[in-house]
């Protein structure tokens, strides 16, 4: 009877190791993959390119201004911050949000997000010029969008916040026949040179950004890649991967013994320095053993997080 119970025991835990997702909280995953959510949502609308999870450095602090995502059109780069918030939400005299959510109705109160949009739009337009691109006042705005369907208030916003009853409404629609509705929360209609432009597009795909991690489970975490955990053979066979080298890393099963892969090819791309229009220029790959772990400091978090290996799709890394 014990042999069976051990037996039992050991069979769970090699199962639940190798099936099992890496835990994340819910708070943390939807609101980076909510980013992403809005980030492609706009490129369709609007055209352009939306870059998500921005560090651009502050020289009045001496510190980094996190950004949630900037997106550029040919008329426009536009500062948003995405507030994904469930629940009601009350607006104190401060200018402070308040959002009462669950069954317990706990609240959490939120400094002024357009006050803090606006902050980093002016730190972005410092970090632009100090790269050689200074941006006319029309060609610089601040929104927030708000994307969650829980999302419930009896406030009037100003036009600069748009609230998911607002978000969803919005159509993919030319520059031609752009309402005034839509000019309004996006788009001012004066293009920029075609100079400026491809320079924005250098300066703001190079600028420092949060790492993210993409997990089979369709979760997107932003934070910052730590190190490769796991036996010496596979640590030191992944010691070429480098934030200064490398860009993009993906991982892809290469058999399967008993219930799980028990190895995964990892393949990582190198940077391209060359010129401001080049794309990866070279890869490579090792393999590892599927229990080799990912160290990952998440955003906005106080705790490390261990991920498996095997449970995710990609890493890519900031410069």
């Amino acid at each position: 009877m014990w042999a069976e119970i051990i037996c039992g025991l050991l069979i769970y835990k090699f199962v639940r190791r190798f099936f099992k997702d890496d835990e994340i909280s819910d708070e943390t995953s939807s609101d980076s993959t909510a980013l992403f959510s809005v980030a492609h949502r706009l490129e369709k609308l609007y055209g352009g390119k939306a870059y998500v999870g921005l560090r651009i450095p502050d020289a009045d602090t001496s510190s980094r201004q996190d950004i949630d995502l900037v997106l550029l059109t040919k008329g426009q780069v536009v500062v948003i911050g995405v507030k994904n918030l469930s629940g009601i939400v009350t607006v104190d005299s401060d200018g402070s949000w308040v959002c009462e959510a669950g069954k317990h109705h706990t609240t959490q109160t939120y400094p002024d997000p357009l006050v803090e949009v606006k902050k980093q739009a002016s730190v972005l337009e410092s970090y632009l010029e100090q790269r050689g691109v200074t941006l006319l006042e029309e060609n610089l705005s601040c929104k927030v969008v708000i994307p969650n369907p829980n999302f419930r208030t009896m406030h009037a916003f100003p036009s600069e916040v748009i609230t998911y009853e607002e978000w969803k409404h919005l159509k993919p629609v030319s520059r031609k026949t752009l309402s005034g509705w839509v000019k309004g929360a996006l788009w001012t209609g004066k293009e920029m040179q075609e100079s400026s432009h491809q320079k924005l597009n250098f300066i703001l795909a190079t600028a420092p950004m949060w790492d993210r991690v993409e997990l089979k489970s369709s979760k997107i975490v932003l934070g910052e890649f730590l190190e490769f955990k796991g036996k010496q053979e596979d640590t030191l066979a992944l010691k070429q991967i480098k934030r200064s080298k490398v860009d993009r890393i993906s991982i892809q099963q290469t058999s399967m013994l008993g219930f799980a892969p028990s190895r995964l090819q990892v393949r990582y791309s190198y940077r391209d320095y060359r010129s401001e229009g080049s794309s990866r220029s070279e890869s490579k790959e090792v393999t590892v053993r599927s229990s080799t772990e990912v160290l990952f400091q998440p955003r906005d978090s106080t705790k490390i997080k261990k991920f498996k290996l095997s449970s995710l799709l990609s890493i890519s890394l900031s410069a």
